[in-house]
């Protein structure tokens, strides 16, 4: 067998690289496996991958658990090699019976291939024939008349899960391929229903939705009710008329198996013939959707099922049930009980895998890159901590670090969420909405995503993203999610990355723990991250220490950290004064001036007099035009000419320009109203030109600027309004409107209310 499933890996690599048509019609059988992962295999190998021995292994277990999908490959490949001899190419390679390429279904794999059985073992051939040995088994017979060889049924207690329509779950090392059976409340009631159909005959059907568990629980109930008897299952649509003639006057007990029954009605199993099965004893079990029922039971097709025994299961799990799993000692059972929901614990085992593969299968650039990478983002922001619903900007925000493949333009953010919201199977979501602009990954991709050695680490940007959504929302829990965090920031940084020792100060100093943070910080400015350096000199301005604050903003600030850039200045400025208060200690006249300067501009109008007053009682004549422009701040016009005048005959041009008689531009208050309304792009001046039109004996316009300040972000703009309600006799609203203006930084309001908080008086 080995070498005939060598053979057929070989055909259907001819077809893959020699027909387009051929290989399209590859991939749709192989999409339709239950097997996950053959279109990688076959189809997208990657570069330097050898995958001969996978891709036997995968035909072999075609043939043990997916039957149809093994029968319709083996179709494509003998067609493929048929019309290549009819055209004249390929000859010396087809799929023929005999000798070293011969390709036969054989019984160690299961796989019925059906139609006239010839034995070609000991025959001479001219030419080449297309040989297909024909296997005995319960299952897949083609249309037309099986050969139903009894001997070769079953038992119940030995039949094949996976061969009679149990689907795969997901692998786990060390676990059997299914897990094992979890006794369901309607158990019972299926069991009773084959005992009776097993002493008198009949009709037993199992109803439900898709993926509710009802092949399992069918095949379980016949293996423990009947395990002796004979289990015959047909092909959908075989004929099934040669069935009692075949059973007639035979002592053993049968059952007859149709397994989505739906697909049997009709030309297969209609009421004559399921009488003349109970008539010998033989019990028909079959399990049936109910979508299905409801679809053929005002049919002509669907009169048979008046004679069934109906038992429902509900695709849901109790209570009950779901305790009964947690207790298998089964690990996808376990984790099933407690992460499913009204999808039951069989449609997460079973469909859950099918969901995986597709979401993978995705993000090719042909398919929903973008509906891949939303929701990637959902189950990385869950893996780190994000439990329940997350915002659709959040979910956003980080799918856009994603853009690894071309395509995603092709999809808007709606139709990517729209493609990864629909139900797969009746059963699943990728995304379940939950809320407005709200979503949630189905648990299944989240616990396989965390399960599975080879998938990517979730990246810093994204755990970032966590903590930040974590911190300022409640529904969160931050401890888990800064846990998590920490110890991949820790990791990261103990192999030397300098990010992930700045992410674990930032970490540090959102829980309050500030030596860590100064710790981490300087750790990773060391290391060369900037931005932990402007961090870091903060915390020692904060405490005072602008020494040593010092070459850490000036390393900040090189790399264009604005914020590092003016505490280096403000940090150097007072460094400035220290030294220059020595100097003029030290009796240097140039040290008071720029003292004074310092002063004078900073609005220390006294210290500024005085600093001057030392160096002009001194003799430094460079003093004038800081005088006079002292004097002109004070309205002392003359004295500052005098000033100004000893100033342009030592060469100072700007104080000849002030000597000049100033020009009459005397303004208006309608003037001023005219300057300060045009406040496009000057936002400072909204609440300007309300104080104008106040001024002006216009109210109620100034209220308006003053309500459209505050909403641009001014508190000036509450301070003012506060103001004119208060004189308006509407002490309550000004209070509030102080109350806003304090909240949002405005010292005059906060004056008020400290010195009265229960009035407001001007």
């Amino acid at each position: 067998m080995a070498m005939e499933l060598e053979d057929l890996r070989d055909a259907l690599l001819r077809v893959i690289e020699s027909s387009p048509a051929g290989r399209q019609r590859l991939t749709d059988v192989m999409e339709r496996s239950v097997l996950p992962g053959l279109l990688d295999i076959w189809m997208r190998p990657r570069e330097g991958e050898v995958l001969a021995d996978r891709q036997t292994r995968t035909l072999r277990r075609l043939g043990r658990y997916d039957p149809q999908v093994f029968s319709d490959i083996l179709a494509v490949a003998t067609e493929h090699d048929s019309a290549s001899r009819q055209t004249g190419t390929g000859a010396a390679s087809g799929v023929t019976a005999g000798g070293s390429r011969s390709i036969a279904a054989g019984g160690d794999i299961g796989v019925a291939v059906t139609g006239d059985h010839l034995d070609f073992r000991d025959a001479t051939f001219h030419d080449q024939v297309i040989g297909v040995q024909h296997v005995r088994n319960t299952f897949e017979s083609r249309s037309g008349g099986p050969q139903l060889v009894v001997e070769d049924w079953p038992s119940a207690k030995d039949v094949e899960p996976f061969a009679h329509g149990v689907r795969l779950t997901s692998r786990v090392q060390g676990l059997p391929l299914l897990p094992p059976y979890v006794r369901r409340d309607a158990d019972g009631a299926v069991r009773a229903a084959v005992e009776q159909a097993g002493a008198d005959g009949g009709l037993v059907v199992v109803l439900g939705e898709p993926f509710a568990g009802k092949t399992r629980t069918a095949l379980e109930a016949v293996a423990e009710v009947l395990p002796d008897a004979r289990v015959f299952a047909p092909a959908r649509g075989e004929e099934l008329r040669a069935l009692p003639a075949v059973l007639r006057g035979r002592p053993d007990s049968f059952v007859l198996w149709l397994d989505d029954l739906d697909t049997h009605l009709g030309d297969g199993l209609e009421p004559r013939l399921l009488a003349q099965l109970t008539g010998q004893g033989a019990v028909v079990l079959a399990t049936l959707r109910e979508d299905a029922y409801d679809e053929c039971r005002n049919t002509p097709r669907g009169r048979v099922l008046d004679l069934a025994h109906m038992v429902d299961l509900p695709r849901e799990w109790n209570e009950d049930e779901r305790e009964r799993a947690g207790t298998t000692g089964d690990a996808r059972l376990t984790e099933a009980a407690r992460r499913s929901g009204t999808e039951g614990v069989a449609a997460y085992l079973s469909v859950g895998p099918l969901l995986w593969e597709e979401w993978q299968r995705a993000r090719r650039a042909d398919r929903h890159p973008r509906g891949h990478a939303l929701v990637r983002a959902a189950i990385d922001l869950a893996r780190c901590g994000l439990h329940g619903s997350i915002s659709q900007d959040l979910l956003v925000k980080v799918h856009e670090a994603y853009y690894v493949v071309s395509g995603m333009e092709r999809e808007s953010v709606d139709e990517a969420l729209g493609w990864a919201a629909e139900k797969r199977h009746g059963a699943l979501r990728m995304l379940r909405r939950s809320g407005a602009r709200m979503w949630e990954a189905a648990p299944y991709l989240v616990e396989t995503a965390a399960q599975d050695a080879g998938y990517p680490a979730v990246d810093a940007s994204v755990w970032r993203c966590a903590l930040d959504a974590a911190r300022g929302d409640a529904a969160y829990d931050f401890e888990v999610v800064a846990r998590r965090a920490g110890e991949v920031f820790r990791s990261a940084a103990d192999a030397g990355d300098s990010r992930a020792m700045f992410d674990l100060g930032l970490l540090a100093e959102s829980l309050g723990r500030g030596g860590e943070t100064e710790g981490w910080f300087r750790l990773a400015a060391e290391a060369g991250q900037t931005e932990a350096a402007g961090r870091l000199g903060r915390l020692f301005v904060e405490r005072g220490e602008t020494k040593d604050a010092e070459p850490f903003l000036e390393m900040a600030a090189e790399a264009g950290d604005a914020r590092a850039a003016t505490l280096l200045g403000k940090a150097l400025l007072e460094r400035a004064r220290q030294w220059l208060r020595v100097g003029a200690a030290g009796q240097d006249l140039e040290a008071d001036h720029l003292l004074g300067d310092l002063c004078f501009g900073s609005g220390d109008d006294d210290g500024a007099w005085d600093y001057y007053v030392y160096a002009a009682t001194a003799g430094r004549t460079e003093i004038a035009i800081s005088f006079a422009r002292w004097h002109l701040l004070h309205n002392e016009r003359e004295t500052a000419n005098v000033w100004l005048q000893r100033a342009a005959d030592a060469g100072s041009k700007s104080a000849a320009e002030m000597l000049k008689p100033p020009v009459d531009r005397s303004q208006s208050v309608e003037d001023a109203a005219g300057y300060f309304g045009d406040t496009d792009g000057y936002p400072l001046d909204i609440a300007h030109h309300g104080f104008v039109l106040e001024k002006l004996g216009r109210p109620d316009e100034a209220r308006a600027r003053y309500e459209e300040a505050h909403a641009s972000g001014d508190s000036y703009g509450a301070y003012r309004l506060a103001v004119l309600l208060e004189a308006q006799g509407k002490p309550d609203e000004a209070r509030a409107w102080y109350r806003e203006a304090a909240d949002m930084g405005h010292p005059g309001a906060k004056t008020v209310l400290d010195s009265n908080p229960d009035t407001v008086k001007e």
